[in-house]
């Protein structure tokens, strides 16, 4: 077995993984906003944090979306790993990994898993992901789990006022190659 299956364990998000994420989440909004846009700095301001928190538990309540966060043997969470917009058997997926996380292969281990929870758990059938053309750890992850391409897509950019940008749409069928990397590389 693998590092990564021995100290970390992807969790569905609950209230009490607040302080930890709302750590997370500071601690790596510069290294994030390189990628994505950036959140703004009410967003990690403690009580905003909080109430916007407990309105996505709410609504994870409703399955319309499903939360989880890579946690460490010691409480630390190391990732995020989401499911959003879920209707008629599919569902986006986002994530995101701590930079002193990345390049260990968390990555494709929580997509991976996440994968397997959208078919299993909360019976999905496909998976739709899209990442910038910039993002070549993303798109890694993404094929190392059997993601194909399926066309391009403009998404927001990083800084406000910036325009679009543009990128890849990927999808998964959750009955075909899920589990079976395409590349023999490790992430």
């Amino acid at each position: 077995m693998s590092e990564t299956e021995f100290e970390f364990v992807l969790e569905r998000l609950r209230q009490d993984h607040a302080p930890a994420l709302l750590a997370f989440e500071r601690e790596n909004r510069a290294f994030f906003a390189a990628s994505v846009p950036d959140r703004g700095d009410a967003f990690f301001e403690e009580e905003e944090f909080a109430a916007r928190l407990r309105a996505l538990l709410d609504e994870q309540e409703s399955g319309t979306i499903r939360f989880h966060v890579l946690v460490a043997a010691d409480g630390e969470i190391v990732g995020r790993f989401n499911l959003v917009d879920i209707a008629d058997g599919s569902a986006e997926l986002g994530y995101r990994v701590a930079e002193k996380a990345t390049g260990r292969g968390l990555a494709t281990t929580g997509v991976r898993e996440l994968c397997a929870r959208a078919r299993d758990e909360y019976g999905l059938s496909r998976l739709t992901a899209a990442t910038t053309l910039d993002n070549g750890p993303s798109r890694a992850v993404l094929a190392r789990v059997g993601f194909g391409a399926v066309g391009s897509v403009l998404l927001p950019g990083k800084g406000a006022g910036t325009e679009q940008e543009p990128g890849t749409a990927y999808e998964l069928d959750l009955g075909g190659s899920l589990g079976r990397e395409r590349s023999g590389t490790s992430s």
